[in-house]
């Protein structure tokens, strides 16, 4: 009975030895480095965050390329900039003349077309032909009628050159005559800011009135700005 009993223990030894070994065995091998099996969804998910991370530190320098290639573009658009800017100002008047004699034929009015260069924009004028007197309703209310002919006629030439135009259109010489205007308003205005040193505002004007006014305070050696918001927009003229 002694011998079967020992034989049992030592049987039962083997057997636990034997069942505790596999999964240590399994253990030490994956701390080998061998595969582990892929779980669904979490290697996956650190790929991609290791992605997004990889893809975040690139971004510095992908944004440096894209600023050296925009300095690149923008230093080839100075160039041709330079080399033919009174060209582009040139084909914009031709551009508007042509819209501009389309439309008055259409609508057959009288009237010719003077296209000249004033500083850097192309600056096209409807002035009384032979044949007539160009309609001063061309011109409308406080210059309404001129300004919405002028952005149409942008718009033409923008549709033309694939650029935006500043340019400037008057009729019947309304721009001209007002003009002339302003620039003695400003200079009486100017005068009264440097007398008292106080700020004064003027009456409500238009974009292109207003630009008149800035360009002669600035040139006057005094700061201007514009307040409010159209239509009731204003210069107000500041002392130095």
């Amino acid at each position: 009975m002694s011998e079967n009993t020992t034989t049992d223990v030592v049987d039962t030894e083997v057997v636990e030895t034997e069942e505790t070994t596999e999964p240590t065995t399994t253990t030490e091998g994956d701390a080998l480095g061998h595969e582990q099996p892929a779980v669904p969804g979490v290697d996956d998910e650190a790929g991609d965050e290791a992605q997004d991370t990889d893809d975040a530190e690139d971004a510095p320098d992908d944004a440096g390329d894209d600023a050296e290639d925009e300095d690149a573009a923008g230093a080839s658009a100075s160039e041709g900039s330079g080399r033919s800017r009174r060209q582009v100002l040139e084909r914009e008047g031709e551009v508007a003349a042509d819209f501009l004699e389309t439309l008055l034929d259409i609508c057959d009015l009288d009237g010719d077309i003077d296209v000249d260069i004033d500083g850097d924009r192309a600056a096209v004028s409807v002035v009384d032909s032979e044949d007539g007197r160009v309609p001063r309703r061309l011109v409308g209310d406080g210059g309404k009628v001129l300004d919405a002919l002028q952005e149409l006629t942008r718009l033409a030439v923008q549709s033309a050159t694939g650029e935006r135009s500043r340019l400037m259109l008057d009729v019947a010489g309304h721009r001209a005559e007002r003009r002339e205007a302003l620039v003695e308003l400003a200079a009486t205005a100017i005068a009264e800011v440097k007398e008292s040193g106080e700020r004064k505002p003027l009456a409500p004007m238009t974009a292109f009135e207003r630009k008149v006014v800035h360009d002669e305070v600035l040139a006057a050696g005094l700061v201007s700005e514009s307040e409010g918001a159209e239509p009731r927009r204003f210069v107000v003229i500041l002392p130095a």
